[in-house]
């Protein structure tokens, strides 16, 4: 994707080949800054603290931090202690738990000395493979999305919610890649964006990333999106995820399950896009098994906002002393879920939906 024109990438390596360069997502929509990760350490504190999010750069960042740690230490106590350590960020997202599975594998048996060549190497490769995941993701997306279009006629009206455009991952996006190629390719699309609280991802994020695109987009508080759909006002539902299970349940954003249940009594599509790194293939049960992150109250009691004198400040917006609660993600059940985007296509939100398009994976399902 571009910013002003530039091409530009999530994450990257600096130009001593080593340090890893990131846009903080905590100073959009104010700011754009890029910051630098040294270490170990840095990795794990840009991920936890949510420099960067959505499940794949997730996936990818962890990959460099692993790639970070062997740069100053290639010993077998070091690999183990960075994959511990960077599992230990954030517990929803499963493409975390994957890249550090890809690292792993193919640096624990490599003599020391090899070692940080090949995961620089790999982390590259895995940064590479997620673009093409998520232009795949994007191509069969369209196909979708012109057929809407074409029965209907006119302006397409999607609802998104959180972000889970190219700000996610590397490049192009899970949910919004289709939007982006759709808009691409001259079809009329508007997106309703939801604001996302308690981060306002939506709001900051999604609709920055749609404006800085041309996409056609209104920013709407998070209630709003049942009325808009038993108004007519959404054609399509469109999310990304942070987990999917073997049979197609959905873990998303806190609110994506209130989202389907309002589009499945208005008779909304709701599609969620997500590249295969996403499904964990061992699960079954979305509700029972997936692990709910539970975030600081702060981001609830405070919000970041630009004052009148063009000052960034922290406001409260409970009375003082009111206890919040934070859970970041909810369950959306597969029953919900009209298909599942992926870089293979559209699949059913159902274990022989998945495996039609993921044979490799029988055995683990």
């Amino acid at each position: 994707m571009k910013i002003d024109g530039v091409s530009t990438r999530t994450i990257w390596l600096a130009e001593d080949g080593r340090t890893v360069e990131i846009i903080d997502q905590t100073r959009l929509l104010h700011d754009f800054v890029v910051a630098r990760l040294g270490s170990l350490e840095d990795a794990a504190r840009a991920i936890t603290g949510m420099q960067v999010r959505g499940a794949p750069l997730i996936g990818v960042t962890a990959a460099y931090g692993v790639c970070l740690a062997l740069a100053r230490d290639a010993s077998d106590a070091a690999l183990r202690r960075a994959v511990e350590a960077l599992g230990a960020t954030r517990p929803t997202a499963v493409n975390l738990a994957w890249a550090l599975a890809e690292m792993t594998r193919l640096l624990a048996p490599l003599p020391a000395a090899e070692r940080v060549g090949a995961a620089y190497a790999r982390a590259a490769g895995l940064a590479d493979q997620d673009v093409a995941l998520n232009a795949a993701i994007g191509g069969h997306g369209l196909g979708l999305l012109r057929d809407l279009q074409a029965a209907k006629g006119g302006t397409l009206n999607i609802l998104t919610h959180c972000n889970a455009g190219w700000l996610a991952t590397v490049d192009w996006g899970t949910a919004l890649a289709p939007i982006y190629r759709a808009h691409d390719a001259g079809l009329a699309i508007h997106v309703w964006v939801d604001e996302t609280r308690p981060r306002n991802q939506g709001a900051a994020l999604t609709a920055w990333e749609l404006g800085r695109h041309g996409v056609d987009h209104t920013v709407i508080v998070d209630n709003a999106g049942g009325h808009l759909m038993q108004r007519g006002l959404v054609d399509l539902c469109l999310t990304g995820s942070d987990r999917t299970t073997a049979a197609g349940d959905v873990c998303n954003k806190i609110g994506t399950y209130l989202k389907a249940l309002a589009a499945k009594d208005t008779g909304v599509p709701f599609y969620v896009a997500l590249p295969s790194s996403t499904i964990d293939w061992r699960l079954r049960d979305g509700l029972a098994e997936i692990p709910i992150e539970e975030r600081s109250a702060r981001e609830v009691s405070h919000v970041v906002g630009r004052d009148a004198a063009g000052q960034v400040v922290d406001v409260a917006v409970v009375p003082a002393g009111a206890r919040a609660a934070n859970p970041a993600f909810d369950v959306t059940p597969a029953r919900l879920v009209s298909g599942l985007i992926t870089e293979r296509g559209i699949a059913a939100a159902n274990a022989d939906g998945l495996l039609e398009l993921f044979p490799e994976h029988r055995g683990a399902a």
